[in-house]
């Protein structure tokens, strides 16, 4: 574990928060924004209603909840909903998985769970996600997120759709690792609990 996971996890300052708050945003948003990309006029809509994403923390995080909500539901009305979460979750999961890999790379995750535990923490915090993780076997645990402040923006089908880079950030920093949810805070749960597993095979050596 490199001292840099050690000591951001302990304090985040500010400003990195927001520079990570940012490239997350540009990450997602861009994801979502290639799916509507063929869609004449969508998007030249959807950045003209939007609001900034300046300010305090929470007013970024609920733009941003703000965009992914309206993106999904574009795309719903375009394509349907099952063909637009589809795909959202394909181009979010792959997305995820790139943000997991850069934060590996320069966290220095490695093969250790602790290290990985810091590491998403550390990345959900940025978003005003906390989580628990109850080992229940050796690589396995039961995740639960009490608090999530994108939840405040989220239609159940933009949460659904932005999972996938969740599943796709624990697969980056560790391959091979599984996040699979079962509840969700957005389809009236009191938290969202997923399962969680690490492969053996996974991480790095």
């Amino acid at each position: 574990m490199k001292p840099a996971l050690l000591l951001t996890s302990l304090w985040l300052p500010p400003g990195l928060l927001r520079r990570e708050l940012a490239h997350v945003a540009t990450k997602t948003t861009g994801a979502l924004d290639r799916l509507l990309a063929n869609a004449p006029g969508v998007l030249d809509d959807i950045r003209s209603e939007e609001r900034p994403a300046s300010g305090s923390s929470r007013k970024r995080r609920d733009a941003l909840a703000c965009a992914h909500t309206i993106r999904v539901t574009r795309l719903i009305e375009l394509l349907g909903r099952d063909e637009a979460l589809r795909l959202a979750r394909r181009e979010l999961f792959v997305t995820g998985l790139e943000l997991g890999r850069e934060a590996a790379a320069r966290l220095g995750v490695g093969r250790d769970p602790q290290a990985f535990v810091r590491a998403a923490r550390l990345l959900y915090r940025v978003l005003g996600i906390t989580f628990r993780a109850r080992w229940t076997a050796p690589g396995v645990a039961v995740v639960r997120i009490d608090r999530c402040a994108l939840s405040r923006g989220y239609s159940p089908e933009a949460c659904l759709a932005l999972s996938a880079a969740d599943e796709g950030v624990v697969a980056g920093l560790w391959p091979g690792g599984c996040l699979e949810f079962t509840e969700r805070i957005t389809q009236g749960a009191p938290a969202c609990v997923a399962s969680l597993r690490l492969s053996e095979k996974g991480g790095r050596g």
